[in-house]
């Protein structure tokens, strides 16, 4: 059986077939990485890390084949994808420089007779699910530190990026990595329901939160161990006495980029009454500058959402909003010029709390905007969701910053421009977003298990 591929950017005209992976064959690929991972995890760690780095160098002459595959598949803009795939080559050099010592054991007690050692040894067999909006940084993202801890690792991509899975899988066997110890799974949910329900030993997903619920559910008859990162609303607060011209581009970004495809994109924005006009006005004049068109032009700063149904899910919660009263300032339809999976960066004022747009996650380029008085109102404002992965502080007073910071429910928390995103910081949320962190010393250690050993002197 396959399973199409088809372009958001031009109308969904189909790009390629695959063929979906058998229930056999995910059993085989899975008892395959159970036989192969003893041997991957008793290499050293200069020796697995040589064994990624032959699987990064024989991606880099294909660089070019893999940003047109993500620009056509998925609709990431041509230049940011070519962008992602060299910041990928970057987040497996450095995790490659953090293994040895993120991985080292330790000795966590000792006095005049006894001496403790603390190892940190890989789970097995691990199944990583990942999603489609950042398809070659989710390979280091979700697993590269699993794989370089001793793992086997069974990837499924989306279904949405099946032939960005099937051109991984051939790179893969081309470089020096074991046979059987990094392997793809090609299909849509059946498929990845069957996987979840094998004899495995992890499972890391990244994506909704109700698929993660689901992938959990399936994972407790096996008691397999589940790390979750979901979905998100992320807010962003803007005091009165922030720098709007000076951080206008990065709350654009963090909103509209990947036309609002982040998990820990800012999806709510909270403004101080004194600065709501401003705002708004400097939303509007950078985002004049902006064009939405196909993915793989040079030109286009925002390309179509990844398919037909995540483009009328979006239409639908600003339908909701606008009859519950909502008004757009700008955007609020699809292009007229254009025949895809597009919509207009939008943003909706006279926002309430009973709109879809403030109570679901809105993954694509729609922004809500609401007005405050008092810190603890933003807080309160902030805080009024299911999910908490990132959050966004917009202030020039240091300790306000750290005040509010403390407060909100949100795994990572960004400053005017200082973002987040660090190979060595943990990026993870809390409540409905999820339970693990991937990056950082804590990314290792979310995918190994410890073992203590005591030793008599």
């Amino acid at each position: 059986m396959k399973l199409a591929s088809t372009n958001p950017s031009r109308n969904y005209e189909v790009l390629g077939e695959v063929e979906i992976s058998t229930e056999e064959d995910i059993k085989n690929m899975v008892a395959k990485a159970r036989a192969a991972q003893p041997a991957w995890a008793a290499l050293s760690q200069a020796e697995r890390n040589q064994a990624v780095q032959s699987f990064v160098d024989v991606c880099k002459p294909s660089a070019e084949e893999i940003a047109t595959t993500m620009a056509q598949e998925m609709g990431k803009p041509i230049k940011q994808a070519r962008n992602q795939v060299n910041e990928a080559f970057s987040y497996f050099r450095d995790y490659m420089k953090m293994a040895e010592e993120a991985l080292a054991p330790e000795i966590v007690f000792e006095n005049d007779t006894e001496r403790h050692h603390l190892l940190h040894e890989p789970l097995g067999v691990i199944v990583a699910i990942t999603p489609w909006n950042f398809p070659i940084l989710n390979i280091p993202w979700q697993f590269g530190q699993a794989l370089l801890a001793g793992n086997a690792v069974i990837y499924k991509p989306s279904e949405e990026i099946v032939l960005f899975g099937a051109l991984i899988a051939r790179l893969v066997a081309e470089s020096d990595i074991p046979s059987d110890v990094f392997t793809t799974v090609l299909g849509d949910g059946k498929v990845g329901e069957i996987l979840v329900k094998q004899p495995i030993d992890a499972i890391l997903f990244t994506g909704s939160t109700r698929t993660g619920q689901k992938i959990t559910e399936l994972a407790a008859a096996n008691s397999t161990r589940v790390l979750t990162e979901m979905g998100g609303s992320a807010p962003g607060i803007v005091f009165e006495d922030a720098d709007v011209p000076a951080i206008i581009e990065t709350l654009y970004v963090m909103r509209f980029d990947n036309t609002g495809q982040y998990c820990d994109g800012l999806k709510r924005l909270i403004v101080h009454e004194s600065k709501l006009d401003e705002v708004l006005s400097e939303l509007k004049r950078i985002n004049a500058g902006k064009k939405v068109g196909d993915a793989m032009s040079e030109t286009s700063d925002l390309g179509p959402l990844v398919a037909k149904r995540q483009l009328d899910v979006l239409k639908e919660q600003v339908q909701d909003a606008l009859d519950k009263g909502a008004e757009i300032l700008f955007g609020g339809k699809e292009p007229a010029n254009l025949q895809g999976a597009y919509y207009e960066p939008t943003v909706l004022t006279n926002i309430s709390f009973d709109m879809r747009v403030w109570k679901e996650e809105v993954f694509g380029p729609v922004l809500p905007v609401v007005a405050f008085k008092t810190e603890e109102e933003a807080l309160k404002l902030a805080n009024n969701t299911p999910y908490g992965l990132g959050a966004f502080v917009f202030t020039a007073d240091a300790a306000r910053y750290l005040r509010v910071a403390k407060q909100l429910q949100s795994g990572i928390i960004a400053h005017n421009n200082a973002l987040y995103f660090s190979t060595k910081s943990p990026f993870g949320g809390f409540k409905a977003s999820g339970n693990s962190r991937a990056g950082g010393i804590e990314g290792f250690h979310e995918v190994t298990q410890t073992k203590l050993i005591s030793e008599e002197k």
